[in-house]
């Protein structure tokens, strides 16, 4: 464990620009781009009132209606998507770039020589290498993602004050930012099991890759789509094309964006943005352990990681 580490330290310090000053400048961008939004959308109402559930408010201390108070609840709850839903989108592409670099880059600069002369195995190499991809990015990404609905919530509440109302009985008690928290954190075993055929097929690659690992990753399971599509494979399967799209090529390349998982689930319920922040539900997440193409697509990841140590101990670009 304490090998574990010391690895996972290493890949944080080798990728910090992408793993921790991305999400925080993200982050930063966010909190200033909301503040600047908000202030001139309420200067702009000021002299008529904000709208409430169909009505003119001018003070929030007087909202009494369940109604009411109910819309400032689920327009907070969508802001913390849409506050969070890109640092995520940007993790997704630091994954990907991360994972696919990682065996190749250490090759072509030669550092893979030094650390092969250290008594620390291929497995161990690349096992902590698949951890700082499904582990610490998320972990980091949920962090900066935090800290700024905080930032948010902070700026939120002083509008709350300025217009008479009460931040703690109408912003923090209800929307309740903390049990936000506590569901992102418990969709991180989600996103390490769904997201491991993309960085399992991106490392294979990028032990496997001589040149251009971006290409042949992108290439061969698109051009393999391409191939099926043409000829009608999945045909001969009973099956449409389309499910080798979703289930291979899709898989393989875009499995690093969160949330993704919520395709495998019936998610019909959420016809309107009000209904957004009902995708935040743990429960709802977890239903996908029981669907047998996350688990196909595990094993999948774990047998290319496989691959992966095996090419980074016998791969000689000389």
């Amino acid at each position: 464990m304490n090998t574990y580490k010391w690895l996972l330290k290493r890949e944080f310090w080798e990728h910090k620009g992408g793993f921790f000053w991305t999400p925080a400048v993200i982050g930063a961008l966010m909190t200033l781009f909301l503040a600047v939004s908000m202030t001139i959308g309420l200067t702009m109402k000021s002299r008529h009132g904000m709208q409430i559930n169909g009505e003119q408010v001018t003070n929030l201390g007087h909202l009494v209606s369940p109604e009411q108070k109910a819309e400032v609840v689920e327009a907070i709850s969508n802001g913390y998507i849409a506050t969070s839903a890109p640092l995520f989108f940007v993790m997704a592409f630091v994954v990907f770039f991360f994972c696919l670099g990682t065996l190749f880059d250490e090759r072509k600069d030669r550092s893979v020589l030094f650390w092969k002369s250290l008594p620390i195995s291929d497995r161990d190499t690349v096992v902590s290498k698949a951890l700082g991809a499904l582990v610490v990015a998320p972990v980091i990404a949920i962090a900066a993602a935090m800290i700024t609905i905080l930032g948010f919530m902070a700026f939120i509440s002083l509008v709350v004050l300025i217009h008479g109302g009460n931040p703690y009985t109408l912003l923090w008690g209800p929307s309740n930012p903390l049990s936000v928290l506590a569901h992102l954190i418990a969709s991180i075993p989600v996103y390490a099991v769904w997201a491991l055929p993309t960085v399992g097929w991106l490392m294979l690659c990028s032990a496997w890759a001589r040149s251009k690992p971006f290409l042949w990753a992108v290439m061969i399971p698109v051009f393999a789509g391409i191939f099926v599509s043409w000829f009608d494979i999945m045909g001969l399967f009973n099956m449409e094309s389309g499910w080798f799209w979703g289930h291979i090529v899709g898989r393989s390349l875009l499995s690093a964006v969160p949330g993704g998982w919520l395709t495998l689930l019936d998610v019909d319920h959420v016809q309107n943005p009000e209904q957004l922040g009902s995708l935040l539900d743990v429960g709802r997440s977890y239903a996908v352990f029981l669907k047998p193409e996350m688990w196909i697509g595990a094993v999948a990841g774990v047998a290319m990681l496989v691959g992966a140590i095996r090419l980074r101990r016998w791969r000689d670009d000389n």
